[in-house]
């Protein structure tokens, strides 16, 4: 049955990881290409990740400059950041695309908190699940007398004890964010 704590635990780990993936995509007012990682271009009829169409620098704390591999596709990669609605207005002056990242005021910055927040609820109600599910396993195992009541409680204390450590972590990442986003 220590499986089932350890496929809870690597449960998550993985869901962790996922929410420190959704917090790269938000804006902190400083350029950072990670914004736009969910961001696609139409290639010869693919959807295809920006960073695979061009290259993505940041030359300065304001400014995104994306170098597409071909100049044709400068169009392209425009719309496709337009329609991705991440509030960034893109222009070109025909060989590369400047994103200028503007700075946020104090209402986008408590907006943009807020939205943390809840992806930070999102993630630990998902955490809450993987606990949920794993004591459900463990009380049918304890119910066909796979397992003793005691390893039983045992093996809940140990979920109980993963959840309330990854809850913990996602924590802690919000936090760290949320004072990036209000740092002016």
């Amino acid at each position: 049955m220590d499986d089932v704590v350890n496929k809870c635990q690597a449960d998550m780990e993985k869901r962790l990881k996922g929410f420190e993936t959704d917090l790269t995509r938000v804006r902190t007012g400083r350029a950072s290409i990670s914004v736009l990682d969910g961001v696609k271009v139409e290639y010869y009829g693919t959807p295809t990740p920006l960073n695979q169409v061009g290259t993505l620098s940041t030359p300065d704390a304001r400014t995104i400059v994306i170098s597409p591999f071909e100049k044709n596709l400068i169009q392209e990669i425009e719309k496709s950041i337009m329609k991705a609605d991440l509030g960034l207005q893109p222009t070109n002056d025909g060989v590369v695309i400047r994103i200028p990242i503007p700075q946020l005021t104090e209402e986008r910055r408590k907006d943009i908190v807020k939205q943390l927040k809840k992806m930070a609820e999102d993630a630990k109600v998902s955490i809450r699940h993987i606990r949920r599910d794993s004591n459900d396993a463990i009380k049918k195992a304890e119910k066909n007398k796979e397992l003793t009541e005691d390893d039983s409680k045992q093996l809940q204390q140990d979920v109980q004890k993963h959840t309330d450590a990854y809850i913990k972590k996602v924590d802690d990442r919000l936090a760290v964010k949320e004072k990036e986003v209000m740092k002016v």
